[in-house]
């Protein structure tokens, strides 16, 4: 089943879409909060967005362009601003497509149909993970954090992923070691141990602190909340 997030700020046409989309088998989530629609993005990983270009706080295009920092999903803008100027920008900032308002639901869900197909017969998973602002893309071994990147190591990577799997709670360093002994890296106490500092380092570079906890001759956890 294909999730779609829809970014409209009217309710009624948002609410619309939804129950269509829906009728046909589709997961829709209708953005309700749009302060920070890119968190909203990452926490839900939506097969399609349809975005609509004036928006309390930032518009469309701003969100657009923060997605495409961090995904290449399909972006499908909905407007009544229809002019050239406005199908140019959009295809500018990153969207796919471009459906003027008043639309048919019917034009919508094909479009949408046809922007899946040609978007997921060759595409892999949405491999996005996002923790206080943090993006994690696994598949590219990367992390984003407002607007910086940084690139992890293959052994960097395992560990993060693994302790924001289990957010909250603690990762022993056995566990971690046989997470990372499953990819042919060899891993002993010491080399864990210089890893994880590597990864604190990197964290840091991008403005992140503290978000790894060490409890001492257990293992590691992030968040604030250990148990």
């Amino acid at each position: 089943m294909y999730k779609l997030l829809i970014v409209e700020d009217d309710a009624v046409i948002a609410k619309t879409i939804k129950k269509h989309m829906e009728g046909w088998g589709y997961e829709v989530v209708c953005v309700e909060d749009f302060k920070d629609v890119l968190q909203i993005f990452v926490t839900q990983k939506p097969q399609l967005v349809l975005m609509d270009i004036s928006l309390p706080f930032y518009n469309g295009y701003h969100w657009c362009d923060e997605i495409r920092k961090v995904s290449k999903v399909p972006v499908i803008f909905i407007s009544s601003a229809s002019d050239n100027m406005n199908i140019v920008m959009a295809v500018n900032m990153g969207g796919d497509d471009f459906v003027a308002k008043p639309f048919d639901l019917n034009v919508l869900q094909a479009k949408i149909q046809a922007m899946l197909r040609r978007t997921y017969d060759f595409a892999g998973e949405n491999n996005l993970i996002e923790h206080k602002g943090m993006i994690f893309d696994s598949g590219k071994g990367m992390i984003t954090y407002e607007g910086v990147q940084v690139e992890l190591t293959k052994n960097e990577m395992g560990i993060l992923k693994m302790l924001l799997e289990q957010k909250g709670r603690i990762v022993t360093r056995d566990k971690l070691m046989e997470r990372l002994w499953e990819s042919d890296s060899f891993i002993d106490d010491n080399t864990l141990t210089v890893n994880v500092a590597r990864l604190r380092k990197k964290l840091e570079e991008v403005g992140i602190e503290d978000m790894i906890k060490t409890r001492k001759g257990i293992g590691y956890a992030v968040d604030e909340s250990i148990s």
